[in-house]
């Protein structure tokens, strides 16, 4: 598994502190001896590579994030990226688009939020309109799924509907997880999946150190048990984890990075 810090931030000043979330999962998946499915897990043997970033020039930001993502697609099967904020996601899409069009794979996206993420976009998209902005140039409106969305703006549920996103609400989720899982995931049969996660589509009772905390989501242990199912999916190409507040997260005994770091050694 490749493994790619990308401590990207534009969150309008209220993600400063998952600037470094990559290095703290990191930190804590050395404390996991195995993951649930039994394999031995050792930071030492991680493939790993960090895009060093000048958070203060964005423009400059996203070229990199672009560019080396774009050279990550072409060259591993399966990578994980670690956020930073979801600002850092519209390049990584970005990338994993325009990867897709030159070898003649269909992308998809598939995105746990709490948010639609599909404000008006500004000149570098901010955390709040990454997706929107995503869509506004190109990505395919049709392999798009936004999973756990609960606080919508009424602008971006307008966007939505005229685009046809399609969405799985909680409500549909807790009906019968298994079930709706299997309906994700034959939403990207056949075709180059990308996973993008923010972490506030957990619970803030689970997953404190966010920015926007939004009651009503999933427990760990539901979405756990969703991406140990996505993990087994063979077009899986890509998973982001983002919005991981890890200073704001000393104050919580690291339980929102311990929980990262769970989730990520499920993906190894």
């Amino acid at each position: 598994m490749y493994i790619v810090k990308v401590p990207g931030i534009n969150g309008l000043g209220k993600t400063n502190g998952c600037q470094n979330a990559g290095d703290a999962i990191l930190k804590s998946l050395d404390e996991i001896y195995t993951n649930e499915a039994g394999k031995e897990i050792n930071v030492n043997n991680l493939d790993l590579e960090e895009i060093h970033l000048d958070n203060s020039n964005l423009e400059s930001s996203n070229n990199l994030i672009y560019k080396n993502a774009f050279e990550v697609f072409e060259t591993q099967p399966r990578v994980v990226f670690l956020g930073g904020d979801h600002s850092v996601s519209y390049s990584l899409t970005r990338a994993f688009f325009d990867y897709c069009e030159n070898s003649e794979k269909e992308p998809c996206l598939i995105v746990f939020d709490a948010h639609a993420d599909c404000m008006e976009p500004m000149k570098e998209p901010t955390h709040e309109e990454w997706l929107r902005a995503l869509i506004e140039n190109g990505f395919p409106v049709k392999n798009i799924l936004l999973v756990g969305a609960r606080n919508v703006d009424k602008t971006e549920m307008e966007f939505l509907t005229k685009h046809k996103i399609r969405m799985v609400s909680m409500n549909k989720l807790l009906e019968n997880l298994q079930d709706t899982c299997e309906v994700i995931m034959e939403f990207a049969n056949n075709k180059e999946l990308y996973v993008s996660i923010d972490i506030d589509v957990i619970d803030p009772a689970f997953a404190q150190s966010v920015s926007y905390q939004e009651p009503g989501g999933l427990t760990s242990r539901e979405f756990i048990y969703i991406i140990q199912r996505m993990n087994k999916m063979r077009n899986l190409r890509a998973v982001d984890i983002v919005e991981i507040d890890a200073k704001q997260d000393e104050k919580n005994n690291n339980l929102t990075v311990k929980l990262g770091a769970k989730i990520l050694s499920e993906l190894l």
